[in-house]
């Protein structure tokens, strides 16, 4: 159990946790939100160590193992696998105890050394990293690649899946969503959802929050506040809270009236002097309730367009993709025939590396498509959100030079105020106000970015927005602010994000990119994510199973080879081919003989299976008993209580741990009777 005391933390002068009190039980999953600023990467630090408390008590089980991921940017020639692979922190500290014992040549040494191989999982640990790797969205074929070959955002996508890897009990996760695209943010959540121990998160995204929360801190002008449930429970109870806070608030202020009345009109007299002194006593010991002081929320709005073309573009018969350095084409699209109608809400959907980025960039003529043609609407202005738009802008310059440039670009026909105080004044709508007008680029968020490039937009005054990935660095208010926007905006709407909660209040009609098509998607985006958890199981299915049965096919396989993961085995088993027909015998023989091949093999492997089956329903079970234990634990519970609940989760791991185990020696053995079959 994690627990604060009385805890004051401070970062500079600054205090960002004044006197605070909380606890975090084993296995909660706890979402921690907060405004830009408040303290929430300064109490990530105080878990992690790298902070120390100011005042009171601050414990953690000394016991526990920590995870977070890192936030630097990975600069090695490793291949992905292998940095991966070595956030196994406990599998690597045992490969080096074996190297040390097999350099001595100590024999009960190697022995426990490998004994402890074992239990660190080392039998499985390629595939559980590969697992890892392709399920953030990586290809196979990138497994190998060197790390320094990605660009920023993989390389840190990398960084999440070596936290994942560390056997850990608690669990840091600072935006781990940030630079993922929706098929990836959907594994994670899925991932996350099986994690047992105890886990933080810091994120913005109001649907991730909903899925893999159930408790609630929020840290506000240097308050921590604990609330039961996840983030949307979390914001119908505090708007709970500040109701009646407002009217205790208004029914001590209607007393404290009276009680001043009284004073003022009886201090003076002798009969009711000792009266009035009472009152003043009562009204110098009533403890002050204060009023509800609202934080100033964060609005903007879209311009009227000058013009809505209708259609807004229409495509035929076109084909995208890319021309590179040589002149030599590579399509990804193909018989791309759509229309984009005005005032259209259109999200555009589709796995990692399918396509999407290459439409919006081909619709915003950064690209031009290979084949066909796209006639765009008379009058088309279109507003474009770029994912390295962030990248665009000029660090050495300020907004109000970004501005000023804007301005000069556009010339007079933009009809829009040039003067210095008018773009100060449209800046300040932005939030950008006093001296922040001034201040470099450079030096600001990557909220304060976003929102400078979102303020550039809009004072264009499109009538096509084009948004790919526009919220990655924008805080909950900001990105609430801009779904209202959008839903007030009279022009159209082109959006790619994983940001489910803008996607599901602006967006009305979906298409989808996928395997070299853009169509329309007949679903919500609880279909989707049902489509892509399945398509995401089945390519890295079919991935596994053609690499497992290429190392079939090898005559010698080296004996320490890493076996493939167990669905992979049992799929194989179940699906090994029967006997090949001997020339040298007719067909009947021949066919009696498969006959009696398959009754064996079905005879040796049908109790295996039978086990298997067992094992599985056994999983289960255990599965939901876990989280209804995790579920109790989120409730206020006597201590004797709470131990139970570890000590059974604890019993249900193991046995869990012990039946999965035992799975990978059935599939094996599955894989060897099949294998002996073919032979």
């Amino acid at each position: 159990m994690i627990t604060l005391k009385n805890v004051t933390l401070r970062r500079g002068t600054k205090v960002v946790l004044d006197s605070v009190s909380t606890t975090i039980n084993p296995g909660e999953s706890v979402g921690l939100v907060g405004r830009n600023g408040a303290g929430k990467s300064s109490l990530f630090a105080l878990l992690s160590g790298k902070l120390h408390e100011d005042g009171g008590d601050f414990h953690i089980p000394s016991s526990w193992r920590m995870a977070e991921v890192a936030q630097n940017m990975p600069e090695t020639d490793q291949s992905a696998t292998d940095f991966v692979l070595e956030g196994d922190t406990r599998l690597a500290e045992v490969q080096r105890q074996l190297a040390e014992a097999e350099a001595s040549d100590d024999g009960m040494a190697i022995a426990h050394a490998y004994s402890d191989l074992h239990d660190a999982g080392a039998h499985d640990a390629m595939a559980r990293a590969q697992a890892l790797i392709l399920g953030l969205g990586f290809r196979v074929s990138e497994l190998d690649q060197p790390v320094n070959s990605f660009s920023g955002g993989w390389r840190m996508r990398l960084q999440l899946a070596r936290a994942l890897m560390c056997p850990s009990d608690l669990l840091l996760l600072d935006e781990p969503t940030n630079h993922l695209d929706l098929d990836a943010l959907v594994w994670l959540e899925a991932w996350l959802k099986r994690y047992a121990g105890t886990m933080i998160v810091i994120s913005h995204d109001r649907e991730f929050l909903d899925a893999i929360t159930n408790v609630t801190l929020q840290i506000q002008q240097g308050e921590l506040n604990r609330y039961g449930g996840n983030y949307s429970k979390f914001e119908e109870l505090r708007a709970q809270q500040l109701e009646l806070q407002q009217a205790s608030f208004a029914k001590q202020q209607e007393k404290m009236a009276h009680l001043q009345k009284f004073i003022d009109r009886f201090k003076a007299k002798a009969s009711k002097a000792k009266q009035a002194q009472s009152r003043v006593k009562q009204l110098e010991r009533m403890e002050k309730i204060g009023p509800v002081l609202a934080e100033a929320d964060f609005t903007f709005e879209f311009k009227e367009p000058a013009n809505l073309p209708n259609p807004m573009l229409a495509i035929s018969d076109a084909s995208f993709g890319y021309v590179d350095d040589e002149g030599t084409p590579t399509t990804i699209l193909t018989g791309v025939n759509r229309s984009v109608l005005a005032g259209q809400r259109i999200g555009i959907l589709g796995a990692n590396g399918q396509g999407k980025s290459t439409l919006v960039k081909t619709i915003a003529r950064t690209m031009k498509a290979l084949t066909g043609s796209i006639t765009e609407g008379k009058g088309l202005n279109i507003g474009y959100f770029a994912q390295q738009e962030l990248d665009v802008l000029r660090p050495s310059e300020n907004p109000l030079e970004h501005m000023i440039r804007l301005a000069k670009e556009l010339g007079p026909d933009a009809k829009q105020p040039s003067r210095e105080q008018d773009l100060r004044s449209y800046l300040g709508s932005f939030n950008f106000t006093g001296d922040m007008v001034k201040q470099a680029v450079g030096t600001m968020s990557g909220g304060e970015k976003a929102r400078l490039v979102l303020a550039m937009i809009v004072w264009q005054r499109p009538n096509l927005l084009l948004l790919d990935e526009p919220t990655n660095h924008l805080d909950l208010a900001t990105r609430e602010a801009l779904a209202m926007a959008l839903n007030d905006f009279d022009g159209t709407v082109m959006l790619v994000s994983h940001d489910r909660a803008l996607l599901r209040s602006v967006c009305e009609d979906f298409w989808m990119v996928g395997r070299g098509v853009v169509g329309p998607f007949d679903g919500d985006l609880d279909d989707y994510q049902r489509y892509l958890l399945e398509e995401s199981k089945r390519l890295r299915e079919e991935a596994r199973l053609a690499e497992q049965a290429q190392a079939l096919q090898t005559p010698a396989a080296a004996p320490a080879a890493t076996p493939a993961p167990v669905v992979a085995l049992a799929s194989v088993a179940a699906s090994a081919p029967a006997p090949a027909p001997s020339p040298s015998r007719d067909g009947r023989e021949q066919r009696k003989l498969d006959a009696q091949t398959r009754q064996q093999l079905a005879e040796k492997t049908r109790p295996l299976k039978k086990e298997l089956e067992q094992i599985d329903k056994r999983l289960t079970a255990l599965s939901a008993e876990r989280t209804q234990l995790e579920q109790k634990l989120t409730e206020a519970l006597p201590p004797a209580e709470i131990a139970e609940c570890g000590r059974r989760l604890k019993a249900g791991n193991d046995e869990t741990e012990k039946l999965e185990e035992r799975w990978l020696e059935i599939s094996s053995e599955l894989e060897e009777i099949s294998a002996a079959s073919v032979g």
